[in-house]
């Protein structure tokens, strides 16, 4: 999942027809590089959830990208998952591994503490996120994240980083040159003018152009 430079993570918008969102999924994915994808359904049942998880989960795993989610570390193995995301209000990560077990993937929220990100080291994270860096529209932002935490994070060489919040091809240079491993972003992607295929192409050029400013 994670390598040298920085990458796309794709997370799903909270609703979707699931009807075309597979296909919609698999043209994005088609688009680019993208390092894994995290089904975020809050507050839906586990209808809904394995539903979409049966759907989506076989396109992002035969295009070799993760399939992780979003808090609901209980469905990850049963379902064939690659991991699972906790929020600071969500599932204890310590609980989130102890579920998965070894091997799968544990991102885990930190804001924007060096407290937090250790405490996730400690409870078996492989990468931690910070943000938000800027406003968002999927959840309210009273505090956005500097950047700079990126960077000294990143000079610790403990585990990689996840940037996340308001994140689209326009705004990402800052955080790539700050050292993110990973960009986690839904509007940048799936309300893109050109579509989310478009999304991800963008992304993906801004990545290499912040990565290489003087290419």
């Amino acid at each position: 999942m994670i390598a040298e430079g920085c990458r796309l993570y794709i997370i799903t918008p909270e609703t979707f027809d699931l009807r075309i969102f597979p296909d919609l999924l698999a043209r994005a994915l088609d688009a680019g590089d993208v390092a894994a994808v995290q089904l975020r359904l809050k507050n839906s049942d586990d209808d809904v959830w394995k539903r979409a998880i049966d759907a989506l989960r076989p396109v992002a795993q035969a295009h070799g990208v993760l399939f992780l989610l979003n808090d609901r570390a209980d469905l990850v193995v049963a379902a064939g998952c690659d991991g699972a995301h906790v929020g600071q209000t969500d599932m204890p990560a310590r609980e989130a591994r102890r579920l998965m077990g070894p091997g799968l993937t544990l991102g885990v929220t930190c804001k924007s503490s060096h407290d937090l990100a250790r405490r996730a080291v400690e409870d078996g994270a492989d990468y931690v996120a910070f943000g938000a860096f800027f406003p968002s529209t999927s959840k309210q932002v009273t505090n956005l994240a500097n950047p700079e935490i990126l960077r000294s994070w990143s000079q610790r060489k403990e585990l990689p980083s996840c940037a996340i919040g308001g994140i689209t091809a326009a705004n990402l240079a800052p955080l790539v040159q700050a050292g993110a491993n990973l960009l986690a972003i839904i509007g940048g992607v799936w309300n893109h003018a050109g579509g989310p295929t478009a999304g991800v192409r963008a992304v993906n050029a801004a990545i290499k152009a912040a990565m290489d400013p003087v290419a």
